[in-house]
């Protein structure tokens, strides 16, 4: 069985990393393994559509910290660390990954095909390529049991 003691579990917010945190949750429960949340903000990043009344870096990541603290286990006993970095997401997420020897990486991808994705890159593609470790990429919500654990 591969040994399993950190999980890197990169967010962008969407629903799909959501779905990637419940499983990236169920794997640290099962492994008894610390986890990770990151998100990597656009460098010098000041407002946008969602930060459209926040005007300075530190309200900015203030917001974004409070988005990574939404992110709170089912099973409180998991320990769950967050991280908020800035840069290109693709080259933040490997090199924290180096950095807290991640054992596997666990993602969202948004599925990209053809022109969008030449267009737009897949961070999920790129981190795939270049980790050091095993990268479990989540493309559709995992269905749920009644007591709400994602099935695989």
């Amino acid at each position: 069985m591969l040994p399993i003691h950190t999980i890197l579990h990169p967010t962008d917010f969407s629903p799909r990393s959501k779905s990637a945190f419940d499983l990236a949750c169920a794997v640290a429960r099962d492994y008894d393994a610390r986890l990770v949340v990151v998100h990597v903000k656009p460098p010098r990043m000041m407002g946008g559509e969602v930060h459209a009344l926040i005007t300075t870096p530190e309200e900015v990541d203030r917001e974004l910290r409070g988005e990574l603290d939404k992110f709170q286990p089912q099973d409180a006993s998991l320990k769950i660390e967050r991280v908020l970095k800035e840069g290109d997401a693709g080259t933040e997420i490997l090199r924290l990954a180096k950095e807290i020897s991640s054992d596997v990486i666990v993602m969202g991808t948004h599925g990209r095909t053809g022109l969008s994705r030449l267009l737009m890159g897949s961070v999920a593609e790129a981190v795939s390529r270049k980790a050091h470790c095993p990268v479990l990429t989540v493309k559709h919500p995992f269905l749920e049991t009644s007591s709400g654990e994602p099935v695989a």
